[in-house]
């Protein structure tokens, strides 16, 4: 009977490629939150959802799955990235098994939420894993600018992808379990309908505060600021996007950079400037602007904030059991935009260095201009791989002083 099984899963693992292949060919089908909403609140159907989720999960993973094969050979010869590769072969064949089962047998149904919930937990560590084998590559090879930038495209695109797979498994999970969320016992799924903003941000403060003062014994206060054009100040915010507003105002970016830079600049004052936060809703966006007086950043250094393969912090080992530190793989403010962007928002950076930075997030406000932001596997994409560095068309400044002893000017041809 193992041999059996040993069989038939070798046989569906060599069945994989033709099924990417078939899937990458369909673009994925981006929702709106508007539509996440009425869904979950008004026309909630597990059949529906199901009948959706196994075409469009395969379509969303075959599109990136193509992509990681265009990835230097060196990178994805790495374990940790290997390891990532086996974990998205393996949650793609396992929504494949219900390609051709009942919608209409509530058993299926129930096999499903189960299924969607063990690649959820697989897909748990896919962030810190994948970061794990840049360090591995960048450590083991010399980098080019090239080979730099695919990289950095595709990790936009990959977490993407991610995102909105797993905004689509919680969804589904959370509507169709059968149980009710205690904490938020009004939410569709775990999309709060009437989210308050300021709440937000303060807890989001307070948690990074706990984690400050564990690692630098104190931390800068909170000055926060709400202005609204409509009467009551709150928002719909989609799951993914509440429960990540938290983890880009906190654990990935502006927050907890914002106060280690405070502390780290004012480490010999007895008092710290505070952060400031200004929350603005108006008829199409909603803004959050975080300022503080951590030192700024050289202009220069700004676009190397939102890479991937830079890092002022050092990495830390998967596995690791020490204290936090208020830096990890260098992924915050990357991923954050991410967010940001996935609802057709954003997250810039304006800073003055010798003073402070100013890190603003802008959301949609309206729930009909709340569409997810999809990658999609196309001749464009695979183009965006296949650059080549060519000469710059700009003077490049020298990092040397010009000798003008030894100048001589050049004869006009």
């Amino acid at each position: 009977m193992k041999f059996v099984r040993f069989i038939m899963k070798n046989a569906a693992l060599a069945s994989v490629p033709k099924h990417i292949e078939h899937f990458s060919k369909f673009s994925p089908s981006p929702l709106s939150m508007k539509q996440f909403l009425d869904f979950g609140s008004i026309n909630a159907c597990e059949k529906t959802s199901f009948v959706f989720l196994r075409q469009e999960l395969p379509v969303r993973l075959s599109n990136i799955m193509k992509e990681i094969n265009l990835l230097p050979d060196r990178l994805l010869t790495t374990p940790s990235v290997q390891m990532v590769q086996s974990w998205y072969i393996q949650s793609l064949m396992e929504i494949l098994h219900f390609l051709d089962k009942n919608p209409d047998d509530h058993r299926v149904l129930g096999e499903f939420v189960d299924a969607l919930v063990t690649i959820r937990n697989r897909h748990n560590d896919v962030v810190p894993t994948m970061a794990q084998g840049i360090i591995e590559y960048k450590e083991a090879f010399p980098q080019d600018v090239v080979t730099n930038q695919n990289i950095q495209y595709f990790l936009d695109r990959f977490y993407m992808s991610r995102i909105s797979i797993r905004m689509l498994i919680n969804q589904h999970t959370l509507i169709f379990d059968g149980t009710t969320n205690p904490v938020h016992p009004n939410t569709i799924g775990s999309i709060d309908p009437h989210c308050q903003v300021g709440d937000v941000v303060q807890d989001a403060f307070h948690s990074a505060k706990m984690l400050c003062d564990q690692y630098y014994l104190r931390s800068p206060d909170l000055v926060l600021q709400e202005m609204s054009r409509k009467i009551t100040f709150q928002i719909a915010l989609i799951p993914h996007l509440l429960n990540n507003f938290s983890l880009i105002m906190f654990k990935l970016s502006c927050l907890q950079n914002a106060m280690r830079a405070t502390i780290e600049t004012h480490e010999s004052s007895n008092n710290l400037p505070p952060i400031q936060v200004l929350v603005s809703l108006g008829g199409e966006d909603m803004s959050i602007k975080v300022s503080d007086r951590g030192g700024g950043v050289a202009f220069r250094r700004i676009e190397n904030l939102f890479s991937y393969l830079y890092s002022t912090a050092p990495a830390p080992q998967i596995g690791e059991h020490t204290r936090p530190p208020l830096a990890g793989f260098g992924y915050g403010l990357p991923i954050s935009r991410l967010y940001a962007k996935y609802f057709q928002g954003d997250l810039q950076l304006y800073t003055m260095e010798g003073y402070g930075t100013d890190a603003v997030i802008y959301l949609k406000a309206l729930s009909t201009d709340s569409i997810e932001r999809l990658p999609v596997y196309n001749k464009t994409a695979l183009k965006n791989y296949k650059v080549s560095q060519e000469a710059d068309d700009w003077c490049v400044p020298s990092k040397e002083p010009l000798d003008l002893s030894s100048y001589k000017v050049a004869k006009a041809k």
